[in-house]
């Protein structure tokens, strides 16, 4: 079996994972059985607090996906980016525009930023930033 996790290095595991589980529809993963919360359990661990943002898990329905805390800035151009769909196949251009439109004006109120908007082929997308610099799409 082969399963697929998605890595974020950033600055702010925590931060950043309360943004994309908002754009995503996802949920911090829970902690193990026996805690209440995942800092019960790195203070259980003996993990010093100035170290518990150093990671942050969120699920959903597709991949596990886990913000990692670096030390390095982001790089200018992401290798890898997320295309988070909004709109139904088939939909008009006047529909998916508006529908993407205001999913990214709800995005820019939590932090994010709006590139540059795309409308090619039939098709419609709004390059984004996440509150961190990392580049994504809204179609």
């Amino acid at each position: 079996m082969v399963t697929v996790q998605v890595v974020i290095d950033c600055a702010d595991p925590g931060g950043l994972a309360r943004f994309w589980a908002e754009v995503l529809g996802y949920r911090f993963e829970p902690p193990p059985p026996g805690f209440a919360s995942w800092e019960e359990w790195a203070e259980a661990e003996g993990i010093p607090p100035e170290r518990w943002n150093d990671s942050a898990v969120l699920v959903g329905d597709g991949p596990r996906i886990f913000f990692q805390r670096v030390p390095t800035p982001k790089p200018e151009k992401n290798r890898l980016h997320l295309d988070v769909k909004r709109h139904r196949r088939g939909d008009p251009i006047e529909r998916r525009r508006a529908e993407v439109d205001a999913f990214a004006d709800r995005l820019v109120g939590l932090g994010g930023a709006r590139v540059a908007g795309h409308e090619e082929d039939g098709l419609y997308w709004v390059v984004m930033r996440d509150p961190e610099g990392n580049e994504f799409c809204v179609s």
